[in-house]
């Protein structure tokens, strides 16, 4: 079957950092570079601005003890991801390939890592994340329905699996359209958030600051609090880096990707903040706490007939982030079975949408599968903790390129001290939750590594039994219409 016709369009060559060097000289036929700037700007900001902002600040402010406290991690939250995406921009400038923290550690630190990250973040990052915004869209969905109570598990689940296959259908299906529905979802939530942030406007003008009275009384002080409230506030920021997972469908990733982190991430950190100072205007640092949906309770206080509104902006603000987190989500799982460490199948795109459906389908499979025992909170510690590994490891390899591969051209570089000052957080963020009270679920993570290394040392390493997926690859290959495809650098 000829599908390069349909299923490629040429990129010419391009200097780049790869395995086997520096400015090596390569000609690729690849998938089509369909995301601009507004697309990618809408990718992150639309991504970081989902389910967190609706779900986190109560978990924030419970974790921490007073509203000042709490607001000060949200600040240092957003200053987290501002540096982050900074040392991102410059990695996605050096090496221009598609997969994100994948395909960083592969080219800085070698197979092993990066294989780890694949197998973790295919099996468990990646689907507890779609769990956990699924979840987020679903209660807020149901909450019109059940108000005053809580919703039964089953009805949420079950609208949660629905949002899950709806989306994973669009992104199978075209580019443009799953796109379109980021930047359309991105403008909508924002709308919803500036509605919240003038109506704390005008509650303080009227006098209700009495939850900003002695706002540091109360603030409880200690790692492993302190490293909680951290994730509960960085879930809300996750996205910040998701740019770097479609940098093969970015269009002039030297210009495009610094320019969409410098632009959205910043937005997105001070609609945060005046967000939250919203809420505490409206409520007390109790009533926030208590609340299942604390924009909802915004919502039924500042808006009162009106406040299924809030339902409905909460449940469309995590819907586009679920669209984002899925189409990145499946480029990871594509790339990493390019490179070797996934069945081939899920390197393949479909015939004539040049979409990654496969690697789409797998990683909806694996989520809907999460989605039976999951729950928000411990989803969301769980998923931090982890993504705060990888997120170092791929820190130390920025510090590696800039110490030892200082002839790498990149159009775009951060100040030495920047990484260095991220991974030193990124320490902390590992350590912080097992120091003082350590939990089961941060155990997952060694379990996790153990089995990845068992797989990877005689499937990947020593490459036994090559032939066993063969046959499966023919009859799946056919039946999706899917075929091969190059890498755009």
């Amino acid at each position: 079957m000829d599908t390069n016709r349909n299923k490629q369009d040429m990129e010419g060559s391009t200097s780049t950092y790869t395995s086997s060097g520096i400015n090596e000289k390569v000609q690729t036929f690849s998938l089509k570079r369909e995301v601009g700037l507004v697309s990618a700007v809408s990718l992150i900001a639309g991504t970081m601005i989902g389910s967190g902002i609706f779900m986190s600040p109560q978990w924030v402010l419970y974790n921490i003890g007073s509203p000042g406290g709490s607001l000060v991690i949200w600040a240092a939250c957003g200053v987290l991801a501002m540096l982050g995406s900074l040392c991102y921009a410059e990695l996605g400038t050096v090496i221009r390939e598609s997969g994100g923290e994948y395909i960083y550690i592969l080219r800085t630190s070698g197979p092993l890592p990066a294989f780890l990250l694949a197998f973790i973040a295919t099996f468990a990052l990646r689907p507890a994340s779609i769990t956990g915004i699924s979840l987020s869209f679903a209660e807020y969905a149901v909450a019109p329905f059940y108000q005053g109570c809580y919703p039964p598990q089953l009805v949420v689940k079950s609208v949660a699996a629905a949002c899950i296959l709806t989306l994973a259908i669009v992104n199978c299906l075209n580019v443009r359209f799953s796109m379109s529905i980021q930047v359309i979802f991105t403008v909508a939530k924002v709308l919803a958030l500036l509605v919240i942030v003038i109506g704390g406007v005008l509650l303080l003008f009227r006098g209700n600051t009495d939850s900003f009275h002695k706002a540091f009384e109360g603030t409880i002080v200690g790692m492993n609090p302190i490293g909680k409230a951290f994730y509960q506030g960085l879930w809300s920021y996750d996205g910040w880096n998701n740019l770097n997972y479609v940098i093969e469908e970015l269009k002039r990733p030297e210009v495009n990707l610094p320019r969409a982190m410098i632009l959205a991430v910043p937005m997105v950190t001070v609609l945060y903040l005046l967000v939250n100072v919203s809420y505490l205007a409206a409520m007390t640092p109790r009533e926030l706490m208590s609340s299942n949906a604390v924009a909802v309770t915004w919502g039924t206080k500042v808006l009162g007939s009106w406040a299924w509104l809030m339902s409905v902006a909460a449940a469309l603000s995590a819907f586009g982030c679920l669209n984002g987190s899925l189409f990145s989500g499946g480029r990871v799982c594509f790339v990493t079975a390019r490179e070797g460490h996934m069945p081939d199948i899920l390197a393949m795109a479909h015939a004539r949408r040049l979409t990654p459906s496969p690697a789409i389908i797998f990683n909806t499979v694996i989520a809907l599968v999460v989605l039976i025992p999951g729950d928000f909170q411990s989803i969301v510690n769980y998923t931090s903790f982890m993504g705060w590994i990888f997120n170092g490891t791929t820190l130390a390899g920025l510090l590696y390129l800039k110490i030892k591969k200082q002839n790498i051209h990149s159009t775009y570089k951060v100040p030495f001290i920047i990484p260095v000052v991220m991974l030193i957080a990124a320490v902390l963020l590992v350590l912080a939750p097992i120091v003082d009270n350590p939990q089961i679920e941060y155990l997952y993570v060694s379990l996790f590594i153990i089995v990845g290394i068992l797989i990877y040392i005689p499937f990947i390493h020593f490459k036994l039994f090559p032939g066993v997926f063969n046959k499966a690859t023919v009859v799946l290959q056919l039946f999706l219409e899917v075929a091969p495809v190059d890498k755009n650098i």
